[in-house]
């Protein structure tokens, strides 16, 4: 293990360096492998010693390029990581959503492989923690191809599995009972599409949000499906989503296995498909972790105690 400091002459710099919301430290920690703390006006850089290397490299001539500019962007550090490493870093192309005020942009190397995926295979399974942006994404990509007249519709499905509590005595029709399982994916789009735009495009069935059950006996045909939450699907359901694919048409599978809510002993559709069909040429897995989440700062260190605590559980027993 080796250790480096980068002294920082004016510390208001470190904002523009690190990225909203520590975008850009992400970024160089997952490419790199190293561990990076400020403290006291300075920048610690820690982790083998070749990777050290590179990662002060990296930094030290992002510091030199805030010499001439306010900010900098995620193609500047994928620009950087690729001279450091002799290697291309994906970078944060942003996505053309229908609402021009809205500029959505991978905010770290992790997202920024997801977006290329998603639009360089047919069928792309994303696993990761809550926060990493796995639906989002991919709901503002389904809008980008949508905008630009690659596709003809879009579907956002959910399996209507509780998490550990009953709507089965909710009051109102089918479509209220089911709108809890669908409220994130509406939430996302509201963000992408007006509120005038969303409303036609629903009552023309061009943007479509249902629950899985619904998708049996379909054949769709230049659309983007998107399926969220996949980890509480069994395997039967799972098999039955993915063969609705039709011609010209894209699908994006995410979730996360920590959070399966099926009731046991059934066995996950998610897991069970990524073993299955990983190999299979024109689809795609993607891992995301915790350098990718991008909610509230806490939510990494929520997700890194839930992770911690079963391992500490077991180290009591062994002993």
């Amino acid at each position: 293990m080796t250790e480096a400091t980068i002294p920082l002459v004016d510390p208001h710099r470190v904002l523009s360096l690190f990225g909203a919301r520590d975008q850009h430290l992400r970024t160089i920690r997952e490419t790199l492998g190293v561990s990076i703390v400020h403290r006291d006006g300075e920048i610690r850089v820690a982790g083998e010693e070749g990777a050290v290397a590179r990662a002060t490299s990296a930094l030290s001539q992002l510091n030199t390029q805030l010499d001439s500019q306010e900010d900098l962007s995620g193609d500047h550090v994928a620009d950087v990581l690729a001279r450091v490493t002799g290697k291309k870093v994906a970078s944060a192309a942003p996505i053309d959503v229908v609402n021009a005020a809205k500029r959505i942009t991978p905010r770290t190397h992790g997202q920024a492989r997801y977006v290329d995926s998603i639009r360089k295979h047919d069928v792309t399974f994303a696993i990761g923690p809550a926060g990493t942006g796995k639906t989002y994404l991919a709901v503002a990509l389904a809008v980008e191809a949508l905008k630009h007249h690659q596709i003809r519709k879009i579907v956002l499905v959910r399996p209507a599995v509780e998490a550990g509590e009953s709507l089965g005595f909710l009051p109102g029709d089918l479509h209220a009972k089911i709108n809890p399982y669908l409220r994130p994916l509406l939430d996302a789009l509201h963000e992408m599409i007006d509120f005038d735009a969303m409303k036609r495009y629903m009552e023309q069935d061009v943007i479509e949000v249902v629950p899985l059950a619904y998708m049996r006996g379909r054949t769709l045909n230049e659309a983007f499906i998107i399926l969220d939450e996949a980890q509480n699907t069994t395997i039967a359901q799972m098999k039955m989503f993915l063969t609705r694919m039709g011609q010209g048409s894209k699908i994006v599978i995410s979730g996360d296995v920590t959070q399966i809510d099926l009731p046991r002993p059934s066995a996950s559709g998610l897991i069970d498909a990524v073993s299955r069909l990983r190999d299979i040429e024109g689809i795609n897995v993607i891992q995301l972790n915790k350098a990718d989440i991008v909610r509230h700062r806490l939510v990494q260190d929520i997700v890194r105690a839930y992770e911690e605590e079963p391992k500490a559980a077991a180290a009591r027993k062994s002993r």
